[in-house]
């Protein structure tokens, strides 16, 4: 069998998902406890029945969606003490690249928001950090040759 895919998340994400799967449920609950639309309409469907049923699969798409990333959750963890010197999810890492600094914090993929320094462990730098240290020089190609080189790499709480 498959094995499902993990959804790595923090403290934050977590609750975010949990409270939209909620919203969405609740949603969902005030729709069909309501008056249906009547399928018929003289000879013709009634619009605001397929409407509604739209509606109503959207939703059902979305919640199932949701379900499974709250069935599959990682939570990202502080790593222990001694493990903190080498870049994993959650780390907030200084680069240097073309004689600049730049800082990412690494995280998964449903957080990655790159206009906030949030890149996920699955984008090529992401993906090229995890495991270096310090000091550690990393060339990614996507789609042009970079060379990273790390400097810090500090866990801020998750």
């Amino acid at each position: 069998m498959e094995q499902e895919k993990k959804f790595y998340l923090t403290k934050e994400g977590l609750k975010k998902i949990k409270k939209e799967y909620e919203e969405l449920k609740a949603l969902k609950f005030s729709k069909t406890k309501g008056e249906i639309p009547k399928i018929w309409h003289s000879e013709d469907l009634n619009p605001e029945y397929l409407s509604f049923q739209e509606d109503l699969s959207f939703l059902e798409t979305k919640l199932a969606e949701l379900e499974n990333i709250l069935k599959n959750v990682e939570p990202i963890k502080r790593p222990a003490k001694e493990k903190q010197g080498v870049v994993s999810l959650g780390a907030t890492v200084m680069v240097g690249v073309d004689g600049q600094n730049d800082e990412f914090t690494i995280v998964g993929s449903l957080e990655a928001n790159p206009s906030l320094g949030r890149i996920s462990d699955e984008s090529p730098v992401g993906n090229a950090l995890l495991g270096h240290r310090a000091g550690d020089e990393i060339v990614v190609s996507s789609p042009i040759k970079t060379i990273y080189k790390v400097k810090k790499i500090k866990y801020l709480s998750l």
